[in-house]
């Protein structure tokens, strides 16, 4: 890891930026790190190059960096208004922080401002924010020998970010920054010129596997199908767990139906049962239809040989395979994408479902028409 040589190679920036795509762990990454900063067996061993990548996770310090409660690691992350004329800061939703970064690591921002129940508010890290950062960090550390600043999603810092731009260039003696972003392209130029970039790959689906199995508890079955649907996203993966008992496969076979067989009444119906399922059901029900699909694509290329697929989407994949031809396959595929697209941006489920059940008619209708029962 490019990481763990900078710090064994003593090349370490003051500033660093993790740029982690959703899913690919940043956010635990940068308290990992942390933690290892201010571990007080690590620091006792002498230099940090000769010491293994870890903290050792016992002492007072990494206790405390675990807990989110370490005097000299200070967390920074969008946050809301509670009512009209307040003026935010992180510190204000630490409790909260908390115990969101307990509950999903691998959070998005979209899980955090749910989380803390910001409605239609958009959350951002504002001027007084910056403010805060420079008095924090001019103070001197309480235990450590390090003053730990992690910024979590830079990209909502707006032009008031360039308040930073003189502590981040000329930071304090021991002083870290660690941002930690999905979107690089977002933040601020003058930021990212003064930041070491670090690239966070996707996690591979063994990857994804193996974590399932050893840290959720999943059989290895469940986590080759959950890591399979996951597109290399790990929250992904979680959320697809969480929502483990929905039977993705029944509703897409009573959609399907509808849309070759039972007509509009049945369509009807069904529409409206998807709309009260929410947006992140939506959305994890649309990805598992081009999962399904990309694997009917894989049996098409291979004669149906592929024998890692379990029975139940094997049966179905191969009915997709007779309900519409390659070009058709892609098609639907395309058109699921720009729906996902639009139910992230609030898009009425109604009319979005009304629109791709329409769509998927004429795209199979082409094809010949087989019910999948």
């Amino acid at each position: 890891m490019k990481l763990r040589n900078l710090v064994e190679h003593n090349r370490l920036s003051h500033a660093l930026l993790l740029n982690a795509p959703e899913g690919a762990g940043g956010m635990p990454l940068a308290l990992a790190f942390a933690q290892f900063m201010v571990c007080k067996n690590v620091s006792e061993a002498g230099s940090k190059s000769n010491f293994p990548f870890e903290s050792c996770g016992v002492c007072p310090s990494c206790i405390k960096a675990a807990g989110l409660i370490h005097p000299d690691i200070h967390y920074v992350y969008p946050v809301i208004s509670r009512k009209s004329g307040d003026k935010p800061v992180s510190t204000d939703f630490i409790s909260e922080w908390r115990e969101f970064i307990s509950q999903f690591p691998y959070g998005t921002i979209f899980d955090w401002l749910q989380f803390i129940e910001a409605d239609n508010k958009q959350g951002n890290i504002s001027a007084h924010e910056c403010n805060e950062i420079n008095r924090k960090l001019s103070l001197k550390s309480f235990e450590s020998g390090y003053k730990i600043l992690i910024i979590w999603m830079p990209e909502y810092l707006g032009n008031e970010g360039n308040k930073l731009l003189k502590l981040i260039e000329e930071p304090p003696p021991d002083t870290l920054f660690i941002l930690v972003t999905e979107n690089e392209a977002q933040i601020l130029p003058t930021i990212l010129s003064r930041v070491q970039i670090i690239q966070l790959p996707r996690p591979s689906v063994s990857e994804i596997q193996e974590a399932l199995i050893s840290r959720a508890g999943v059989s290895p079955e469940q986590a080759r199908q959950l890591a399979a649907v996951s597109e290399q996203n790990y929250r992904e993966a979680l959320r697809q767990l969480q929502h483990g008992q929905d039977d993705w496969q029944g509703l897409l076979r009573e959609w399907l139906n509808a849309v070759l067989k039972t007509g509009p009444l049945a369509q009807v119906k069904w529409v409206e049962e998807i709309s009260r399922t929410g947006r992140e059901k939506q959305k994890q029900f649309l990805q598992y239809f081009i999962h399904l699909l990309e694997q009917a694509i894989r049996l098409r290329m291979s004669d149906g040989s592929l024998t890692d697929l379990p029975d139940s989407e094997k049966d179905f994949a191969l009915r997709l395979n007779k309900s519409g031809n390659l070009a058709s396959q892609q098609a639907i595929i395309q058109e699921i994408n720009k729906s996902i697209y639009y139910i992230e941006r609030n898009a009425n489920a109604k009319m979005l479902f009304h629109a791709l059940t329409i769509r998927l008619y004429h795209i199979l209708s082409a094809g010949e028409e087989v019910v999948v029962t």
